[in-house]
């Protein structure tokens, strides 16, 4: 096997829940070696904060963020155990945290005081809402963040409730743009020797995901919503539901009308380009709706697709986790088995074709590489 991208790069990791320990498994996926630095006897807040489970620590949640990564759980209140982790820090390529700010400055980890044994160090750190500002001391979590960003507000119809958003869209793309910051610093690193400090946050990053919407807000002061175009939206068939986005095309609403067996609607002076469509939205529905609730989705399918409308049936994720084309792209790895069976977890998403991902380590029990890793620091400490 090729070796991997990342293959001789020391990751120190003192991350927990989602944000950060997303951001580590890419890294550990690619060759880096991951040392989680757990509090003793607790561990990673995801190990048990979703309680009991046949897995015990090594939850399904925490199983889902942490292969490939070693587990060194310590008490950190404890001057050895300090000492251990600050020998560790001066042979880490990368320290990745996502404390609250100040959190690490105060057991003596921050990057001011590790830059001064390890100018190298690339110095990650993923927060709620940034290193310096109102929100700095507010506790970081997606939902949270949903709410101040204004995802949460924004919908496709104004006559449905706010509500949070069922996956967690702030951590995971945090944490890939964390991935990104750090990649972005090895290679700096390569370049000048030096390592630097890298920031991100969940407030952040749900600000950029919503970069074409807050341009058209800054240059033109009017709303862009995506899902609230007049020709699409989610209908109901007689045996489930299917998405129809009417885009991208110089006339869609023609072809819709061909495709549901209707008159031509866009001949009529109040449907006939998109912003007469925009002002009849509601009566465009209400007749999507009562065609599409006729027939199977199968059958709308085909119709919408011989006139080239984007569509798709809408399920539920154990169907997508079903798909065969989720297969084909390697999207679920096995890495191992405990009594309570198979342990099958998401993969990555970027396939390279010569540096697949590979289970070089199950998710670690709590602890698990303690005695390893602090026999190779006394004896890197002894030369």
């Amino acid at each position: 096997m090729s070796s991997l991208p990342l293959d001789g790069i020391r990751v120190v990791d003192f991350t927990q829940v989602m944000l950060g320990p997303c951001c580590t498994q890419m890294l550990a996926d690619y060759g880096a070696e991951v040392i989680k630095v757990e509090k003793a006897k607790i561990g990673d807040l995801s190990r048990w904060s979703l309680g009991s489970d046949p897995d015990g620590l090594n939850n399904p949640v925490f199983t889902s963020l942490n292969r490939n990564k070693k587990s060194l759980a310590l008490d950190l209140k404890a001057p050895e155990a300090r000492a251990a982790v600050l020998e560790l820090l001066r042979t880490a390529d990368v320290v990745v945290n996502n404390f609250r700010p100040g959190v690490m400055e105060r057991m003596g980890f921050g990057y001011d005081d590790l830059k001064k044994i390890n100018k190298r160090l690339v110095y990650a750190v993923g927060t709620g809402f940034g290193l310096e500002g109102p929100y700095r001391h507010k506790g970081g979590q997606d939902t949270l963040a949903q709410a101040l960003t204004g995802v949460m507000e924004r919908k496709s119809d104004n006559t449905h409730p706010t509500a949070v958003y069922s996956t967690t869209l702030a951590d995971y793309s945090a944490g890939m743009h964390l991935v990104q910051g750090i990649l972005l610093a090895l290679l700096h690193r390569d370049r000048t020797g030096e390592g630097q400090q890298v920031a991100v946050s969940l407030y952040s990053s749900l600000i950029a995901m919503q970069m074409q919407e807050g341009t058209m807000h800054l240059m033109r002061n009017k709303e862009l919503n995506w899902s609230a175009f007049p020709l699409t939206g989610v209908f109901e068939t007689t045996d489930g539901a299917l998405v129809m986005v009417g885009a991208f095309k110089t006339n869609p609403l023609q072809d819709i009308c061909t495709a549901l067996g209707i008159e031509d609607l866009s001949q009529k002076p109040e449907h006939k380009d998109f912003d007469a469509q925009m002002a009849t939205r509601p009566a465009l529905q209400a007749v999507f709706r009562q065609q599409f609730a006729t027939n199977t989705t199968a059958h709308w399918l085909k119709r919408l697709e011989e006139v080239d409308i984007l569509c798709s049936e809408v399920r539920s994720l154990p169907e997508a986790l079903a798909d065969e084309q989720t297969l084909i792209n390697k999207l679920i790895l096995e890495v191992g088995e405990t009594p309570a069976g198979p342990v099958r977890v998401i993969g990555s998403p970027i396939d390279m074709s010569n540096a697949q991902v590979s289970i070089r380590l199950k998710p670690p029990t709590l602890g698990e590489h303690n005695e390893a890793i602090l026999a190779e620091l006394k004896q890197e400490a002894a030369e």
